[in-house]
């Protein structure tokens, strides 16, 4: 049973558990650009480089670019109940925690097509 990581950190250390992340960086590429934001994050990028790359990424967007940031959250399929319960008073803790949601949603969808 699918089972919501708690931190970023645990996410990305499940992922590497079930030799899944290679899977999770391709899925956040891919969605990255269907959204008209290209990242690559290469398969060698570490979890810590993909944890720091992807916060930067989304602090940049809420910041300058802020409907191509809606539009990343509705490609990916962020709940948008999730992104109205954080605290946008800081934008750096946001951003972070976008990340996190950002990474939870695409490893759900890793999780799953492994899956089933």
């Amino acid at each position: 049973m699918f089972s919501a990581p708690k931190s970023t950190d645990h996410l990305l250390a499940e992922a590497k558990s079930e030799n899944l992340y290679l899977k999770l960086i391709e899925q956040i590429n891919k969605d990255f650009n269907l959204a008209n934001e290209p990242v690559d994050f290469p398969k060698s990028t570490r979890p810590e480089e993909l944890k720091v790359q992807l916060h930067e990424k989304i602090y940049r967007l809420i910041s300058h670019k802020f409907a191509e940031y809606l539009n990343l959250l509705y490609i990916i399929d962020v709940s948008e109940q999730q992104i109205k319960q954080l605290d946008g008073s800081d934008l750096v803790a946001l951003s972070e925690d976008v990340a996190f949601l950002i990474l939870k949603r695409e490893w759900q969808k890793v999780w799953f097509r492994n899956r089933y």
